[in-house]
């Protein structure tokens, strides 16, 4: 029989590779999607129009995570073995303004969660950032660094990683996880830097804008791509003891780089199209933060140089591109 699964954030960056990684192994999988997400199905299109996927292999849920009834009714109906739970607020910014919100669906929904799967034997993915680090002074941090949250979203996000392991320890459950970096696709929401970036270089490229506003261009970043980390989780989850590992590029570039790059990717100097507004300067600034991914190469052979960020930009500026060309 087809293993089952439940992706929380069906329709999200990581949540829609996700889907399509465990549907490449042969999964039924099953998604999960709020009614404020229901015409922002973009990521999955292309499988809801897919008549040999729809409701054969891949199946949507209405639900929510803040109404625990929907998503208990929804795992007794399925009975997945595995749960990814790419679901929450994911946006530092939007953290401050909505920090209730926030914190409920980054960490009060998960320890929800946690224990309706008390009484079941079902394994689960919860996806840590690297903002749970914040400000942190090692040059490169691992999995036993400091936890020093600076934001509302890191806090809810350090608050679901210790109650994971907890619930492990006292429950002996299988909940395990990854402590992402930056990662970044195509998928990416245009709020974030890296899609802000590119999406404007292509528009100024075509001739459809004349500059773009940006913050802090010396901050650096550890980036990866999503695709690389989703088939990560997929690793993770099937260990056989439940645990945590950061997955990172263990490498930091600026955003100047980032911005540099796009632009003379479609052959334009950013020294004369961007402008710096002090006012995208965030307020609570992390660390220059660098993922140490020893433990996830010895664990299960994690290759951080899999796609270089010269390469995760191209793939973005392509993808673009053939939307600006109408291609």
């Amino acid at each position: 029989m087809k293993k089952k699964a439940l992706v929380l954030g069906s329709t999200g960056q990581d949540g829609s590779y996700m889907i399509e990684f465990l549907l490449s192994k042969n999964y039924q999988v099953h998604g999960l999607i709020r009614k404020s997400a229901t015409g922002n199905t973009r990521n999955i299109n292309h499988l809801i129009d897919n008549k040999n996927v729809f409701n054969k292999n891949f199946f949507l849920h209405k639900g929510d995570l803040l109404d625990l009834g929907s998503i208990i009714n929804l795992i007794n109906e399925i009975n997945p073995s595995e749960i990814y739970n790419f679901a929450d607020q994911d946006h530092v910014t939007w953290s401050f303004n909505i920090p209730s919100y926030s914190f409920k669906v980054t960490a009060l929904a998960v320890i929800e969660i946690l224990e309706a799967l008390k009484s079941k034997k079902i394994k689960y993915f919860q996806p840590i950032s690297s903002n749970i680090f914040g400000l942190n002074d090692e040059k490169k941090q691992n999995e036993n660094s400091r936890l020093n949250p600076n934001s509302v979203y890191a806090l809810g996000k350090t608050t679901a990683y210790q109650a994971c392991q907890m619930y492990n320890r006292i429950f002996k459950m299988h909940n395990c996880g990854a402590i992402f970096y930056n990662h970044e696709s195509p998928r990416r929401a245009k709020e974030y830097v890296t899609q802000k970036i590119v999406h404007n270089v292509c528009q100024i490229y075509k001739k459809n804008k004349k500059d773009i506003l940006l913050g802090d261009l010396s901050a650096k970043i550890d980036w990866g791509y999503a695709k690389d980390y989703v088939e990560a989780s997929w690793k993770i989850m099937q260990l056989k003891k439940p645990d945590f590992f950061i997955i990172a590029s263990g490498t930091n570039y600026t955003v100047e780089y980032f911005v540099k790059k796009c632009f003379s990717y479609v052959g334009l100097d950013y020294k004369k199209y961007v402008k710096i507004d002090p006012k995208l300067i965030r307020k609570a600034q992390t660390s220059s933060l660098k993922g140490n991914t020893l433990k996830a190469e010895k664990f299960f052979k994690f290759n951080k140089k899999k796609t270089s960020l010269d390469q995760l930009i191209k793939i973005m500026m392509d993808s673009e591109l053939n939307k600006v060309n109408g291609t």
